[in-house]
């Protein structure tokens, strides 16, 4: 987001509306801060928790989408490709959280119901922490905009986010963050 400073500003001004500057955000909160919601959900479709999913393997011979996959098959399904599908998603390596909204409304939820990107597995054996760890990612995310000042150090003209063969940044994060609360909200 530092590299498009005016979507970080959005996600910090409405913390500022919907939180303010004299508490911390609390999980109570997140229903009211949809474009934070919308900048993390972005956030993991374009840089998913792991490039696969778990293989699963056919149990009978099947066609899916035109494609037959025959009984025994390791079946995997590739969450980067998925997210960053331009079949899918318009301009699909930009960041761009607007795109999770319904019909430009700011009406907007957790999950991915069309499957378009998985953050977590799905269906009868998929991940039962699934809801639990996509809200503690977007608290982590809005308490870190609310509490801090991010900026790019002026060396850097931007942040280079090319990752290497494992999806890890290739080059190390280098940013500055500066307290933006009262002294009395940051753990001593």
């Amino acid at each position: 987001m530092l590299n498009q400073p005016e979507q970080l500003q959005k996600a910090v001004e409405e913390l500022d509306r919907v939180v303010g500057k004299e508490r911390l955000v609390e999980e109570s909160d997140i229903p009211n801060l949809s474009y934070v919601v919308a900048c993390a959900r972005e956030s993991l479709r374009l840089h998913p928790i792991a490039p696969f999913n778990l293989p699963h393997v056919a149990k009978e011979d099947l066609t899916v989408a035109g494609y037959f996959i025959p009984k025994g098959s390791q079946v995997l399904l590739s969450r980067l490709g998925l997210g960053r599908n331009p079949r899918v998603w318009e301009d699909p390596l930009r960041f761009n959280p607007e795109r999770h909204f319904k019909d430009n409304s700011h009406e907007l939820g957790l999950a991915e119901p069309g499957l378009r990107f998985i953050s977590f597995t799905r269906g009868r054996r998929g991940c039962m922490g699934g809801t639990l760890g996509t809200l503690i990612t977007v608290m982590l995310f809005a308490r870190l905009l609310q509490g801090f000042t991010w900026r790019i150090p002026p060396e850097l003209e931007k942040i280079d986010l090319k990752e290497n063969d494992r999806l890890f940044l290739a080059k190390p994060l280098h940013v500055y963050a500066e307290p933006r609360l009262p002294a009395h909200l940051y753990p001593a």
